[in-house]
């Protein structure tokens, strides 16, 4: 299974509109950016799909709109990844501040894992409309359980200083309309500054996406050389490709090439002696 892929791997060579025509096909959705999925709902209901019954759907949250509410997403998917063991580290804090790159990745690693589970065929009796709907109606079921035990508990609380309520209701008029105006203001200055910062996070982006894109085609034309027969078995290409088409992260892959290429200089050394 697709739990650990390497950077030259296939998967992340797919582009974000086949990624969101998959998303949007497998899960009836109508995803137009990457970005629409960093809540981590999508990623449940895909695991939900490929592993009937091992999601608990009504923790999964498709409004979540508050890092918070996104984290609880990336909780739950991670739970799912421990129980399949699945050894996938989830970038939450990255995901979930929308990041397109991110997401994007995060969303090519999935579709690969995904297609390895049943050769990627679709689960036909999966209803992906009915499970969010069902999920969605459990977990306001029991959000609205919590409420009314809370207004329950507030209400025997404040009960008995409800003979003070006329008190509480003398507010100054002049008062309550500079308030506002004062907020309206410290409102627009915010939105302008947050508009501001992601015109700044786009350009970011753009570029990081050209140097990442600058450098994957510098790494597929070093493989296609690779790939040439006529070259196949020389000890520095099968050094490159072992660094190439490594799926650790960790500096094994590294070792081995080295130790490839300095075996083959002491061949040619001691040739070269003879």
């Amino acid at each position: 299974m697709a739990t650990s892929i390497g950077i030259m791997d296939g998967a992340y060579f797919v582009g974000r509109n086949e990624i969101l025509a998959w998303i949007n096909a497998r899960l009836h959705l109508s995803l137009s950016r990457v970005e629409e999925a960093a809540s981590g709902a999508v990623q449940c209901q895909m695991m939900d799909m490929a592993h009937p019954g091992v999601v608990p759907m009504h923790k999964v949250n498709f409004d979540a709109k508050t890092e918070y509410d996104m984290i609880q997403n990336y909780k739950v998917l991670q739970d799912v990844f421990n129980k399949l063991k699945i050894t996938k580290h989830i970038e939450v804090n990255k995901l979930v501040k929308g990041r397109p790159l991110d997401n994007l990745e995060c969303l090519q690693w999935l579709k690969r894992y995904c297609d390895s589970i049943n050769g990627g065929l679709m689960n036909e009796n999966y209803d992906p409309v009915e499970r969010r709907s069902k999920g969605g109606k459990e977990r306001n079921s029991k959000a609205s359980q919590k409420n009314s035990k809370s207004l329950q508990t507030n209400n025997s609380l404040s009960s008995p200083a409800s003979s003070n309520g006329v008190i509480g209701n003398k507010i100054s008029v002049s008062g309550t309309k500079q308030g506002k105006q004062g907020g309206a203001a410290d409102a627009s200055l915010e939105l302008q500054r947050l508009k501001n910062e992601v015109t700044d996070l786009k350009l970011s982006v753009d570029s990081l996406e050209k140097e990442r894109d600058f450098y994957f085609a510098k790494l597929r034309d070093i493989e296609l050389l690779c790939q040439t027969p006529e070259l196949d078995n020389f000890p520095m290409v099968v050094a490159v490709k072992k660094i190439l088409y490594s799926a650790d992260q960790n500096d094994t892959a590294l070792a081995e090439a080295q130790q490839i290429v300095s075996h083959s200089i002491n061949n040619h050394q001691q040739i070269d002696f003879e």
